[in-house]
């Protein structure tokens, strides 16, 4: 194996950078560079901006893994994305061009995780607690689910209803894990979008946020992708 890549955590709606420490641990055990912002999650153009501040602090080839609606913002990096040499999806969207998430959440049942979700006066929406512990973070310890409950950044409700333009797993090699028991992005969508893709794909029993409840084979996958880019890269 060459230099190891740098690795980015993309955390998604209703969680922060801090629901990848089981992970980051793991590939800090193993000699990564780990990075885990935060993301205002005020407008997907904002979040992207962020992830292209941080990506363009890395030194060399870089692993960007994101969670849910992280799973926009590395789509939406587009064929510009610096640095980058693999693509990570866990439980995450990956739209098409022309899509939305508005869109893709329109054209089946309202999933448990979300049912309930609430939009502020800034078009913040959030999650109440009940719904964040029996079904979002279902497999989670009651304790740490609580605690990431408190800590959960909003999502601007604006998002929804915006489309993708070139996603950027049309030009990178992509990897994803599918949550089996995921109650916020259904696994038979998840599957779909590792298809299309041509991901690499692995799944796990784990409700939505299985980076926090399986954070083995969340970081093993990560592994796999850094593992392909360091043979490329050498």
């Amino acid at each position: 194996m060459g230099v190891r890549p740098n690795i980015v955590l993309v955390h998604g709606a209703w969680a922060d950078g801090s629901c990848w420490s089981g992970v980051i641990e793991r590939l800090q055990a193993d000699g990564y560079h780990v990075t885990a912002p935060q993301f205002p999650m005020t407008a997907l153009a904002a979040d992207v901006a962020r992830l292209r501040q941080v990506l363009e602090l890395q030194d060399g080839p870089t692993v960007v893994a994101g969670h849910s609606y992280g799973g926009q913002i590395i789509t939406a990096l587009g064929a510009d994305a610096p640095n980058v040499a693999a693509l990570v999806y866990v439980a995450a969207f990956a739209i098409d061009q022309g899509e939305s998430l508005g869109g893709l959440l329109s054209q089946g049942p309202v999933p448990p995780a979300v049912a309930n979700q609430f939009v502020d006066k800034q078009g913040l929406g959030w999650l109440p607690e009940d719904d964040y512990l029996r079904h979002f973070a279902a497999d989670v310890d009651p304790v740490r689910a609580r605690v990431m409950h408190a800590a959960q950044q909003p999502l601007a409700a604006s998002t929804f209803g915006d489309v993708m333009g070139d996603p950027a797993w049309t030009h990178l090699p992509s990897w994803y894990l599918v949550a089996t028991e995921d109650q916020a992005v259904p696994p038979d969508a998840q599957r779909l979008f590792a298809r299309r893709m041509d991901a690499v794909t692995a799944e796990v029993a784990s409700s939505h946020v299985a980076m926090v409840s399986h954070p083995d084979e969340t970081a093993q996958l990560i592994k796999q992708a850094a593992e392909v880019v360091a043979v490329n890269a050498g």
